[in-house]
């Protein structure tokens, strides 16, 4: 067994060997591309590479309006979401700028002046005469050119931000979790510009273009505000305000007018409301947890996130593979459940064979799990016969008709998320414990995760023969890992009672897949049969290699027993 290295990985260095040897910085005299820290150097290249990852997820907002296309009504809300999102915007940006002596003036100059500047360029297209943006004309043209350009302004602020703090005295470690907490505040700011295009008729590839062009200046600004952070700091709270100022004229004079004119007011307000508190909640959970940060921390929010990565990618290789082969819905229902029964043996086995657990509690915990998921499913599956139109669809909702098989898909990959959710939190115990950020668990993590991506996709697949549907699908599952792994780091709980709750999790998928392969087998026993034993294969090999790469992997002895 090789003990996990050092944390202090800005004074230890782990070579192939997995030797750790000791060193000093010893560097006086830091170059204008890198900068000394608290947690070591950081380059430019590195600065510019996390903030145009960064400045990537605004797009992520607009891929809902891939699947969905929006009624006036809808439009409205949009408009009203949007509104509330800008809204919150503006405050973290006045609260960001009165820091400091005398902040306050400046702050409030700014946003006078942004009100001024909104006006003047208001003016200026009204003189222009008819303008026009992509297929949008006139008035609602206007508009969109104010509202891209406001939100593309306001990014030079959170831009100088992350450059600033990878600059401070925790280096690296502070700036990650500022540019990984922007990241996530840049997808709802996409939503909102991805809102008020499709709203107007954009369609949603132009809408994702132009979601992440309001953050590029992120990465444009980050780096020269790296570089010059004392220079940044005395202009941050004028820049700040102008850019509050000009969102919140922009939403006052232009957002909520269009919302009121598509739904009601008490809606917009309420879709406002909600939006505003959900940005507000996200913003002071950041800051807390920033308050109160170290590399650990930096580490296992990072490798918490990266374990969402290998579900999509499975999801992505399965939809390659049916829609190049032409795969039959048995086969692809057969090797779902296949994989689904091996992640709900794989560890019960391990907890087995080496003696952590009784034989008889975890057959209680299985059978407990397996209950709990048949009744759970069994209730919602009743309720929705009831209320089903015809012989086999339910009531249509906006135009989208669900059968009952295509139910009991949805209700199958629900219990592989909880069985995602458990083994999250197992991984957010043990991430921290990851030095070096966690890049020799990249490969380990991803693997592990593949067979579940791959199981959800082609059960969705199989159900609903829709590619969208399947990629859809595999990218939330894989956003549940993430998301509970982050909250067992937020709330600092430890591996007591994980691996109950991983077994209890593992039953659950038993019935769900049951009825999965009772279905494939139905509509053709000898192919479900050998989509079946395609998946079993498939994940016991995931699995396997997931193992031996952490035998020669240095770090992998930090990750949870769940993983390796």
């Amino acid at each position: 067994m090789r003990a996990a290295p050092h944390k202090n990985a800005g004074s230890n260095v782990i070579d192939g060997t997995a030797i750790e040897n000791s060193f000093n910085f010893v560097d006086t005299n830091n170059g204008l591309g890198e900068r000394k820290s608290g947690s070591g150097k950081v380059s430019v290249s590195t600065v510019a590479l996390f903030t145009l990852a960064m400045a990537a997820a605004s797009g992520l907002g607009a891929v809902p309006f891939f699947f969905v296309e929006l009624d006036p009504q809808w439009a409205g809300l949009c408009n009203g979401i949007a509104a509330g999102v800008m809204l919150a915007a503006s405050f973290d940006l006045i609260e960001e700028g009165q820091q400091g002596h005398d902040a306050g003036n400046w702050v409030v100059i700014g946003i006078l002046a942004g009100g001024i500047f909104v006006l003047l360029c208001k003016k200026f297209l009204e003189q222009y005469g008819e303008v026009s943006m992509l297929d949008i004309k006139g008035a609602d043209a206007a508009k969109v050119i104010l509202v891209i350009g406001i939100m593309t302004l306001h990014s030079f602020g959170e831009g100088s931000g992350v450059g600033v703090s990878f600059a401070g005295s925790k280096g690296f470690s502070q700036g990650l979790l500022v540019t990984l907490a922007i990241a996530v505040h840049n997808i709802p700011e996409g939503l909102a510009v991805s809102m008020v295009l499709a709203s107007r008729g954009v369609s949603p590839q132009n809408a994702m273009l132009w979601s992440v062009i309001t953050s590029l200046p992120q990465p444009i600004v980050a780096v020269p505000s790296f570089i010059c952070a004392d220079a940044f700091n005395k202009f941050l709270p004028f820049c700040t305000g102008f850019a509050a100022g000009c969102m919140i004229w922009i939403v006052v004079a232009e957002v909520l007018p269009d919302a009121l004119k598509e739904a009601s007011s008490s809606q917009v307000a309420s879709a406002a409301t909600l939006s505003v508190a959900f940005m507000e909640a996200l913003g002071t959970l950041f800051q807390s947890f920033s308050h109160d940060y170290s590399s650990e921390d930096a580490s296992g929010f990072l490798v918490s996130l990266l374990f969402g990565l290998g579900p999509l990618l499975g999801g992505i290789v399965l939809v390659s593979f049916a829609l190049a082969f032409h795969l039959q819905h048995a086969l692809l229902m057969g090797s779902a459940s296949g994989i689904a029964f091996v992640l709900g043996a794989w560890r019960p086995l391990q907890l087995l064979l080496s003696s952590k657990m009784g034989f008889m509690p975890l057959i209680l915990l299985l059978a407990t799990g397996a209950a709990f998921v048949h009744v759970a499913s069994s209730s919602v599956l009743k309720l929705a016969d009831r209320r089903r139109a015809s012989a086999n669809k339910l009531p249509t909702v906006s135009g989208f008709s669900v059968s009952i098989h295509t139910l009991q898909s949805f209700m199958s990959c629900g219990a592989v998320a909880f069985h995602a959710l458990a083994e999250g939190l197992a991984l957010g115990v043990a991430a921290s414990k990851a030095p070096g950020l966690g890049r020799h668990m990249v490969l380990p993590i991803s693997l592990h995760g593949f067979p579940r991506g791959a199981a959800v996709a082609s059960c969705i697949f199989g159900a609903t023969d829709s590619w969208h549907g399947s990629l859809a699908a595999a990218a939330l599952i894989g956003a549940t890992a993430p998301i509970s792994a982050i909250g067992a780091i937020l709330a600092g709980i430890d591996y007591t009672g994980l691996d109950h709750v991983m077994v209890f999790a593992c039953g659950g998928l038993i019935p769900s897949f049951g009825t999965i392969i009772k279905r494939a087998v139905r509509l053709d026993s000898r192919k479900s049969s050998c989509g079946l034993v395609i998946g079993v294969v498939f994940a016991t090999l995931c699995l396997t290699f997931t193992k031996l790469v952490c035998l020669h992997t240095p770090y992998c002895n930090s990750a949870p027993e769940a993983v390796r």
